[in-house]
């Protein structure tokens, strides 16, 4: 398994406890609660899973060309590890109501899956090529999208822990 996302399995491994499946309804503040991120991470896994499924079936690349907003972006999650805040998280990977559950159980298999279907396209069409776009982001290699997830999870893992604590 890929480096990157092995740590991104610790990340979301030590993030999870009994408490994510107890608190499925979003805080006062109408923001997600620990559920609702935890999820929206698993909605993540499964549809980059899905896109780089077309992208092995297709066997070639199914990347557009970048803008300039979607170049600027990619350099501060990518090329600098920052997740900012606020931004609205794309329709495919907003919670639905997935069972915390079944999203607890299946959050991690999900990244050996993704992880799969990632190595597969790269050893068929190369680490260094534009392979399939982000729908914020826009077009990144394989490489890119495993940092992206990193640096994602990273960012909503620290959010699952606050929301976690007494009084937060």
């Amino acid at each position: 398994m890929n480096s990157r996302l092995e740590k991104l399995q610790r990340v979301i491994s030590e993030s999870l406890t009994d408490s994510v499946s107890e608190k499925t309804g979003a805080p006062a503040s109408g923001k997600w609660g620990a559920a609702e991120v935890l999820e929206h991470l698993y909605l993540t896994y499964t549809a980059t899973t899905k896109g780089f499924e077309r992208v092995a079936a297709a066997g070639e690349s199914l990347a557009t060309s970048a803008t300039w907003p979607q170049r600027f972006r990619t350099f501060v999650v990518v090329g600098c590890g920052y997740m900012p805040d606020g931004a609205e998280a794309p329709s495919v990977s907003r919670p639905r109501g997935v069972p915390a559950e079944q999203v607890r159980a299946e959050i991690i298999p999900a990244i050996q899956k993704m992880d799969e279907v990632l190595s597969r396209c790269e050893a068929s069409l190369g680490g260094n090529v534009k392979i399939l776009d982000h729908p914020i982001l826009g077009p990144l290699t394989v490489t890119q999208w495993r940092k992206m997830h990193l640096v994602h999870g990273k960012h909503h893992a620290e959010q699952i822990r606050r929301l976690q604590r007494p009084g937060e």
